[in-house]
Protein backbone atom coordinates (compact mmCIF):
# COMPACT_ATOMS: atom_id res chain seq x y z
CA UNK A 1 0.00 0.00 0.00
CA UNK A 2 1.65 3.68 -0.84
CA UNK A 3 2.71 5.46 1.97
CA UNK A 4 0.47 7.80 3.19
CA UNK A 5 2.02 11.71 3.30
CA UNK A 6 2.35 13.55 6.87
CA UNK A 7 0.19 16.52 7.35
CA UNK A 8 3.45 17.88 7.39
CA UNK A 9 4.14 17.06 3.97
CA UNK A 10 0.98 17.44 2.61
CA UNK A 11 0.67 21.01 3.85
CA UNK A 12 3.94 22.00 2.51
CA UNK A 13 2.61 20.60 -1.03
CA UNK A 14 -0.29 22.28 -0.51
CA UNK A 15 1.25 25.38 -0.01
CA UNK A 16 3.70 24.80 -3.00
CA UNK A 17 0.39 24.05 -5.09
CA UNK A 18 -1.69 27.41 -4.25
CA UNK A 19 2.02 29.20 -4.67
CA UNK A 20 2.41 28.00 -8.10
CA UNK A 21 -1.45 28.46 -9.03
CA UNK A 22 -1.64 32.05 -6.94
CA UNK A 23 -4.33 30.88 -5.03
CA UNK A 24 -4.52 31.83 -1.55
CA UNK A 25 -4.53 29.68 1.37
CA UNK A 26 -7.69 29.84 3.71
CA UNK A 27 -7.83 28.67 7.22
CA UNK A 28 -10.94 26.58 5.95
CA UNK A 29 -9.33 25.26 3.20
CA UNK A 30 -6.68 24.53 5.58
CA UNK A 31 -8.50 22.79 7.65
CA UNK A 32 -10.38 20.83 4.84
CA UNK A 33 -7.17 19.51 3.65
CA UNK A 34 -6.25 18.58 6.66
CA UNK A 35 -9.36 16.68 7.89
CA UNK A 36 -8.55 14.72 4.33
CA UNK A 37 -5.40 13.67 5.20
CA UNK A 38 -6.69 12.53 8.45
CA UNK A 39 -9.55 10.33 6.37
CA UNK A 40 -8.37 6.68 5.14
CA UNK A 41 -11.65 5.74 4.24
CA UNK A 42 -12.51 7.80 0.80
CA UNK A 43 -14.53 10.61 2.04
CA UNK A 44 -17.67 12.30 0.34
CA UNK A 45 -18.13 16.17 0.40
CA UNK A 46 -20.63 15.57 3.17
CA UNK A 47 -17.92 13.42 4.82
CA UNK A 48 -15.88 16.43 4.99
CA UNK A 49 -18.16 18.96 5.70
CA UNK A 50 -19.14 17.10 8.72
CA UNK A 51 -15.21 16.93 9.85
CA UNK A 52 -14.50 20.19 9.55
CA UNK A 53 -17.85 21.91 10.82
CA UNK A 54 -16.60 20.55 14.19
CA UNK A 55 -13.38 22.59 13.77
CA UNK A 56 -14.79 25.80 12.27
CA UNK A 57 -18.78 25.67 12.81
CA UNK A 58 -19.42 28.23 10.57
CA UNK A 59 -18.01 26.52 7.54
CA UNK A 60 -20.95 25.96 4.73
CA UNK A 61 -21.34 22.95 2.83
CA UNK A 62 -20.69 25.33 -0.25
CA UNK A 63 -16.92 26.34 0.98
CA UNK A 64 -15.91 22.86 1.59
CA UNK A 65 -17.20 21.70 -1.94
CA UNK A 66 -15.87 24.49 -3.74
CA UNK A 67 -12.31 23.81 -1.61
CA UNK A 68 -12.78 20.11 -2.70
CA UNK A 69 -13.20 20.89 -6.57
CA UNK A 70 -10.19 23.44 -6.17
CA UNK A 71 -7.88 21.02 -5.05
CA UNK A 72 -8.85 18.20 -7.47
CA UNK A 73 -8.01 20.81 -10.09
CA UNK A 74 -4.82 21.00 -9.14
CA UNK A 75 -3.98 18.12 -8.43
CA UNK A 76 -4.09 17.62 -4.71
CA UNK A 77 -6.61 15.33 -4.47
CA UNK A 78 -8.13 12.54 -6.83
CA UNK A 79 -11.84 11.61 -7.26
CA UNK A 80 -13.73 7.59 -6.82
CA UNK A 81 -17.16 7.04 -8.05
CA UNK A 82 -18.54 4.75 -5.14
CA UNK A 83 -21.36 2.29 -5.30
CA UNK A 84 -23.60 4.60 -3.11
CA UNK A 85 -23.56 7.41 -5.90
CA UNK A 86 -21.79 9.77 -3.92
CA UNK A 87 -18.71 11.15 -4.98
CA UNK A 88 -15.69 10.38 -3.16
CA UNK A 89 -12.22 12.12 -2.47
CA UNK A 90 -9.02 10.68 -2.35
CA UNK A 91 -6.10 12.29 -0.83
CA UNK A 92 -3.44 9.97 -2.18
CA UNK A 93 -2.51 11.31 -5.30
CA UNK A 94 0.23 8.49 -5.49
CA UNK A 95 0.15 5.82 -8.21
CA UNK A 96 -2.98 3.27 -6.69
CA UNK A 97 -5.92 1.60 -7.34
CA UNK A 98 -9.29 0.45 -5.54
CA UNK A 99 -10.94 -2.81 -4.50
CA UNK A 100 -14.88 -1.55 -3.70
CA UNK A 101 -17.20 -3.51 -1.57
CA UNK A 102 -20.11 -3.92 -3.20
CA UNK A 103 -21.98 -4.95 -0.02
CA UNK A 104 -20.91 -2.21 2.79
CA UNK A 105 -19.28 0.59 0.03
CA UNK A 106 -16.23 0.14 1.44
CA UNK A 107 -13.38 1.45 -0.87
CA UNK A 108 -9.29 0.23 0.04
CA UNK A 109 -6.31 1.74 -1.53
CA UNK A 110 -3.90 -1.15 -2.83
CA UNK A 111 -0.44 -0.81 -5.06
CA UNK A 112 0.36 -3.22 -7.81
CA UNK A 113 3.75 -1.92 -8.85
CA UNK A 114 3.62 -4.03 -12.14
CA UNK A 115 0.59 -2.53 -13.09
CA UNK A 116 2.15 0.91 -12.85
CA UNK A 117 5.08 -0.01 -15.36
CA UNK A 118 2.64 -1.18 -18.21
CA UNK A 119 2.18 0.81 -21.22
CA UNK A 120 -0.60 1.47 -22.93
CA UNK A 121 -1.60 -1.11 -26.09
CA UNK A 122 -0.22 0.83 -29.37
CA UNK A 123 -4.05 0.37 -30.84
CA UNK A 124 -5.32 3.08 -27.97
CA UNK A 125 -1.62 5.15 -28.30
CA UNK A 126 -3.29 6.72 -31.40
CA UNK A 127 -5.99 8.45 -29.48
CA UNK A 128 -4.05 10.65 -27.44
CA UNK A 129 -2.47 10.86 -24.08
CA UNK A 130 -3.11 8.69 -21.54
CA UNK A 131 -2.56 10.72 -18.56
CA UNK A 132 -3.71 8.31 -15.58
CA UNK A 133 -4.46 4.60 -14.98
CA UNK A 134 -7.50 3.60 -13.27
CA UNK A 135 -8.24 0.30 -11.46
CA UNK A 136 -10.83 -0.95 -9.62
CA UNK A 137 -12.23 -4.23 -8.51
CA UNK A 138 -15.45 -4.31 -7.28
CA UNK A 139 -16.69 -7.81 -5.48
CA UNK A 140 -17.86 -8.22 -1.36
CA UNK A 141 -15.06 -7.86 1.40
CA UNK A 142 -13.86 -10.59 3.84
CA UNK A 143 -15.96 -8.97 6.57
CA UNK A 144 -19.71 -8.80 4.52
CA UNK A 145 -18.79 -12.16 3.18
CA UNK A 146 -18.16 -13.54 7.21
CA UNK A 147 -21.69 -11.48 8.24
CA UNK A 148 -23.76 -13.50 5.45
CA UNK A 149 -22.11 -16.86 6.34
CA UNK A 150 -23.86 -15.72 10.16
CA UNK A 151 -22.37 -17.50 13.38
Amino acid sequence: MPKKKSHKEGLRDLSAIFKEHRLKITRQRLEIFKVLASMEDHPSAEDVYAAVKTKIPTISFDTVYRSLALFERHGVLGRVQSLDDRTRYDPNTSPHYHLVCKTCKTIRDFSWPDLDELTAPDDIKEWGAIEKKYLEFRGICRECLAREKGP
